[in-house]
């Protein structure tokens, strides 16, 4: 896009049209639609600004703003606090019921780079809600471990991970940066995980949660949290993750069961 002049690539200058019955953020919206899909405007493009829009379509910040949130909170633009609006990359796609590998290996499949920053790795009492997860005591020793995951370098969730510290008693002091926690369950301690129970949730991001995946405050987030048992059912790993809303989605295979009925 020119930088004096966003639109100067259009072969038509495009109006609102003020006498449709379509509200004028909704046709604004569409527009912006049909640039990214029309690959008018690619991933990681800055589009035009608040006030570059109101003046091209002639139309007041508060259509503008309806039509950007809109559009941010379904995932095709994203906000960065003091650049501007961007068109948002592909979206990064887990499998919720697929499989049961940890994070770390199923991004690396996938052919993302995986770090992770670690916030805090320690030895606690447990929490009550946390215990109860676990099937333990309530102030029994855990291993906490809250770290930020990011793909290629890119903050896109915040997790925190509970594991009972009688199955995993040097686990305080592993290196998790690079390394793949559901790795080290089964190749240090020897534990295989055989099922898990998951959630899913949406809510928005506090002030502290947006500084560490740098989104805006009120962001949505996708919420995930996780029991993983052991094949005699103790649970190994209770986990909470913020996933960031305008990069991540879940993929869920549903079987339908067939009802066989009786014939005689």
């Amino acid at each position: 896009m020119g930088k004096s002049d966003p639109f100067a690539h259009e072969q038509r200058r495009t109006y609102i049209e003020k006498e449709s019955l379509v509200p004028y953020y909704h046709q604004l919206k569409l527009y912006i639609l049909n640039q990214i899909e029309s690959e008018m405007w690619s991933p990681n493009d800055k589009i035009p600004s608040e006030a570059e829009l109101c003046g091209h379509f002639k139309v007041s910040r508060t259509v503008v703003r309806q039509a950007l949130k809109e559009l941010e909170n379904e995932g095709y633009l994203t906000s960065r606090k003091g650049k501007g609006t961007f068109v948002s990359g592909p979206k990064i796609v887990e499998g919720l019921v697929q499989n049961l590998s940890g994070f770390t290996e199923d991004m690396t499949k996938r052919g993302y780079r995986v770090s992770n920053v670690i916030l805090e790795q320690r030895e606690v009492p447990a929490p009550k809600s946390v215990s109860k997860h676990l099937e333990i005591e309530a102030d029994s020793a855990v291993i906490q471990i809250t770290r930020i995951r990011n793909l290629n370098n890119e903050p896109v969730a915040l997790s925190t991970t509970y594991v009972p510290k009688d199955l995993c008693p040097e686990l305080a002091r592993e290196d998790l940066t690079k390394q793949s926690l559901y790795d080290l369950f089964e190749n240090r301690y020897g534990l295989k995980i055989f099922k898990g129970h998951r959630f899913i949730g949406v809510c928005l991001a506090t002030d502290e949660v947006a500084r560490l995946l740098k989104v805006d405050a009120g962001a949505p987030l996708i919420e995930h949290e996780n029991v993983s048992y052991l094949e005699n059912s103790r649970p190994l790993e209770y986990f909470h993750a913020l996933h960031r809303g305008d990069v991540s989605k879940f993929e869920v295979t549903i079987l339908r069961t067939r009802k066989i009925y009786d014939q005689t």
